[in-house]
């Protein structure tokens, strides 16, 4: 009896053995198909991400910025002239812009470092834009707390007027940080990522466009005789301006779709990146040194072109959104064509150079214009126009070229070279602003050397110089998959 009821308890243990095995053997099979599917997405994620964007993705993303653009464009062209214009000094003027960009400046490494940890882009962006859109309206729109407290000190008015730039630019920074950031998440395709920047560069030609169109209105409709009638115009200028921008900025979230490339090709996630990996890269250097002289040329020569052509030059007073507004054209012009280009590092190379030496002689140019030849700035605004594109656009790209696969500090890179453009462009322009009145004129010439032309004409030149010779030394890694086709299909 006993070994009948061993052998029963023995089978009746295969038999458990033998279900147990098998349910294992099922378990096995459910995991090996699950990992399966999760395997072909992961695949199918990496040829989505690295195929070439389709139009329209890419013309949403390029409205993103469109509120940050026209604002800028207000800024660096008239922030200058109308807070001279209102009875600052000019040194004082130069006090709240450097408040603002120093502002700026902090503040793209801060929101850099969080979007690099937390994510979630689009929230920084409309968060970012809000405060853009609140904050602009009392940067232009007149001294707030010197009507509030009744004060007519230029100190308090310079003090009032520089904390509402900051304000400004934090907001600013925000959506910037995010929304350049955004470019290496979108996509792994480098032609694409070309293509994006090529089309947010384009729409920040309508950004200059639309703030020329509303400026040469609002400048013929309202005549600037009085303090009042100058903070009026700028004023309308600068809701006109916000309305704008919203617009556009509203369908960019509406069709936009948050990123979701936190992961390298085949999968492979990545922890976040520290500071210490892009530091120990000679091609950091190279490209952060490349853009920061490519926005001291636009940023620089755009603060000073407004006073070149009313002071300088003596044109009229529409000359100040016209000449803006031809060099804006060009931009968009060519910043379209550049969009159809199949792009590699080399080509970047040679389109930054060509820009750069088209500044030079028109920054040369700049030097020799004299008063009897003042229409000839609209022939050397073409060619600043075209200039300005070649070397944003291919700017901007060499930092995704820099950037590659290393998703996780996108947006450190974005924030510490805008951080540094920011600071660069506000000591520039505090230093030519503060020698704005003792600029000396030549005797017995009609040459006058005055800061203005220097600001407009030779610190771009000299900056176009500086980057070539940069450029020459980059050396760019070809992407892994051969960029043969055009950046729009």
């Amino acid at each position: 009896m006993q070994r009948k009821e061993i052998r029963k308890i023995i089978y009746r243990e295969g038999l458990l053995a033998k279900v147990f095995h098998l349910f294992l053997a099922g378990l096995y099979l459910l995991i090996a198909l699950i990992k399966g599917a999760r395997m072909g997405t992961i695949i199918e994620a990496d040829d989505s991400y690295t195929k070439i964007l389709g139009r329209w993705p890419i013309f949403y993303y390029g409205m993103g910025h469109m509120l940050n653009d026209i604002t800028a464009a207000c800024w660096f062209t008239y922030l200058l002239l109308f807070l001279t214009d209102i009875g600052l000094s000019p040194r004082n003027a130069a006090a709240v812009m450097l408040s603002g960009q120093v502002a700026d400046g902090f503040a793209t490494i801060f929101v850099g470092e969080l979007i690099d940890r937390f994510g979630h882009f689009k929230i920084w962006h409309g968060a970012g834009s809000l405060l853009v859109a609140i904050s602009f309206s009392s940067v232009f729109g007149g001294c707030l707390p010197c009507k509030m407290f009744s004060s007519n000190s230029s100190t308090f008015e310079t003090v009032s007027y520089s904390v509402f730039a900051a304000i400004f630019n934090v907001g600013w920074a925000a959506t910037q940080v995010s929304h350049m950031s955004m470019v290496s998440c979108i996509t792994l395709n480098s032609t694409s990522r070309v293509a994006l920047a090529s089309c947010r560069n384009a729409f920040t030609m309508v950004a200059n466009l639309s703030l020329y169109a509303v400026a040469l209105i609002i400048f013929s409709v309202i005549n600037g005789k009085t303090h009042a009638d100058v903070e009026n115009q700028y004023r309308w200028i600068a809701y006109l301006s916000i309305f704008i921008g919203c617009c556009f900025v509203g369908v960019f979230h509406l069709a936009t779709k948050e990123p979701r490339l936190k992961m390298g090709v085949h999968g492979k996630v990545h922890a976040r990146i520290s500071w210490d990996y892009w530091f120990k890269r000679i091609l950091y250097y190279q490209v952060a040194l490349v853009y920061v002289l490519t926005r001291l040329v636009l940023n620089v020569s755009q603060a000073y072109l407004a006073f070149f052509v009313i002071n300088e030059l003596q044109m009229a007073q529409s000359a100040k959104a016209l000449v803006p507004a031809l060099i804006y054209i060009c931009s968009f012009i060519v910043s379209i064509a550049l969009q159809e280009i199949a792009w590699t590092g080399r080509m970047l190379k040679a389109y930054y150079s060509a820009g750069c030496i088209l500044w030079i002689f028109c920054g040369a140019s700049i030097l020799l214009l004299t008063t009897n030849m003042s229409f000839v700035m609209y022939i050397v605004s073409v060619f600043i126009g075209i200039a300005n594109a070649l070397m944003m656009v291919t700017g901007v790209s060499m930092q995704n070229f820099l950037i590659g696969e290393n998703l996780n500090g996108c947006a450190f890179v974005v924030g510490s070279l805008s951080f540094l453009d920011k600071i660069s462009c506000g000591l520039a322009l505090y230093v030519l602003q503060s020698h704005q009145n003792l600029s000396p004129k030549l005797q017995g010439t009609q040459l006058p050397f005055s800061v203005t032309r220097f600001g407009l004409g030779l610190v771009p030149a000299i900056c176009a110089l500086v980057g070539v010779v940069v450029t020459c030394t980059m050396d760019f890694h070809n992407p892994s998959k051969s960029l043969t086709a055009p950046l729009l299909v």
